[in-house]
């Protein structure tokens, strides 16, 4: 898109660049982004910079969408729902190396406060459970049951395990008559 572009919303707009159609319009394979999820919801999918979605398969009966997302998921949406043709600006913002903590304070700022992030163990007694202690260390299991009071919920909350996760899902063996 550029300044002072022309932009077509509607099930006769053209699918150029910038243009919203409807997804039952816009062909397999053509690279869209802000999708809605459902009717009218003014876009859910693939809005922030630099990313797009893709129109992989329209349904039979042409109710539903097939879109693939920018996670790789695959996801179906109702064939009325629109898109806009093209991809975010803005790609590579996450390739620049955030260098130091003030750039990282100011990033997390604008979202939530969710930096700088203290560890409980080495914190005091008074602040967290796992605090305090002449070693930072926890003291005592990580794990808590689900029905705990909210001041000892910390940690691994209901873990069903704890550790390395070790091996993978195990194929199924099929018998030769497909039982």
């Amino acid at each position: 898109m550029y300044s002072g572009q022309y932009v077509f919303v509607g099930r006769k707009a053209a699918l150029s660049i910038g243009n919203v159609l409807p997804l039952s319009s816009i062909p397999d394979g053509t690279v869209v982004c802000n999708v809605e999820g459902k009717i009218n919801d003014k876009g859910q999918f693939a809005r922030t910079s630099g990313t797009s979605a893709v129109v992989i398969g329209h349904s039979e009966e042409g109710d539903k969408v097939r879109i693939r997302l920018p996670s790789g998921d695959r996801k179906t949406v109702p064939a009325d729902c629109r898109a806009m043709v093209g991809i975010v600006a803005g790609g590579g913002r996450i390739d620049k190396p955030i260098m130091k903590a003030g750039v990282q304070y100011h990033k997390y700022r604008a979202k939530r406060h969710s930096f700088p992030r203290n560890r409980a163990v080495a914190m005091n007694p008074v602040d967290h459970r796992y605090g305090g202690g002449n070693h930072q260390h926890i003291g005592k299991p990580s794990t808590i049951g689900r029905y705990d009071p909210p001041g000892r919920k910390v940690g691994k909350i209901a873990a069903r395990r704890t550790g390395l996760v070790r091996g993978g899902k195990g194929e199924k063996k099929v018998d030769a008559q497909g039982i």
